[in-house]
């Protein structure tokens, strides 16, 4: 048989009871509002970033798409027409489908022999605030290796001044045409110690590292130490 309860105890409780619901009415009245707003942002923050998400891979799947119908078009040998594919992709908002679309859209005004369309586009991608500084500096590259003969020594040496150092990842082209550049002015010294330094370059591709030790040999600096070796042709112990 349960024991009767505290009369005093269920009168407490109830008025603590009562106290709470009072304090949660008048909570609901004096922030009910900013609740609720709070909570329809939250919403509309979450619905908003599945919606830009959503776009986003839509956007994807068309630049990859298009890319796709461009390479097509390159294969069945319609120039043109790839060209045209790639037009609205150089306009994008994301940066590897902008830069992919500009190069390859001067890559096939080359392929029509037109330089002039091509040295702009790929002034466009160098002057591109926008893009990966990797980006830019290889359109600076591929831009004076295109426009090379109609330069001036000195602005190509210039143009190149910062990518013609050891350890850059273009070192290897730009230090050619900075070496060929200093050849032209007469400066035979300094095109054989770019040589030499291009051969020495471990991250330089090893078909330019050996024209470099041949073109510094040829300036009177041996840089045949710098040639990496074949195995083949060690002698056996």
């Amino acid at each position: 048989m349960a024991l009767p309860s505290d009369p005093a105890e269920t009168f407490v409780r109830e008025v603590d009871e009562n106290l709470r619901r009072d304090q949660m009415r008048d909570m609901a009245k004096a922030y009910g509002k900013w609740i609720v707003g709070a909570i329809i942002l939250f919403l509309a923050a979450v619905g908003g970033y599945l919606y830009w998400q959503h776009r986003q891979e839509q956007q994807a799947i068309a630049n990859s798409e298009a890319m796709s119908a461009a390479l097509d078009k390159v294969t069945t040998g319609d120039v043109k027409g790839a060209d045209a594919a790639l037009v609205p992709l150089v306009g994008s908002a994301d940066d590897v489908t902008r830069a992919s679309a500009t190069f390859g859209r001067a890559a096939l005004a080359l392929r029509r022999n037109d330089r002039k369309t091509a040295i702009e586009l790929y002034k466009q991608l160098a002057a591109d605030d926008g893009l990966p500084q990797a980006y830019r500096d290889l359109a600076t590259v591929r831009g004076t290796m295109t426009e090379f003969d109609s330069l001036k020594p000195d602005e190509i040496i210039a143009r190149l001044s910062s990518l013609s150092l050891p350890g850059n990842p273009y070192f290897g082209s730009a230090g050619e045409m900075t070496g060929m550049a200093l050849l032209a002015k007469g400066d035979r010294n300094g095109a054989g110690q770019i040589f030499a330094k291009i051969a020495a370059d471990k991250q330089v591709p090893e078909t330019i590292r050996s024209r470099a030790v041949q073109i510094s040999g040829s300036l009177g600096v041996d840089a045949t130490a710098s040639l990496p070796v074949d195995p083949a042709v060690i002698p056996a112990q």
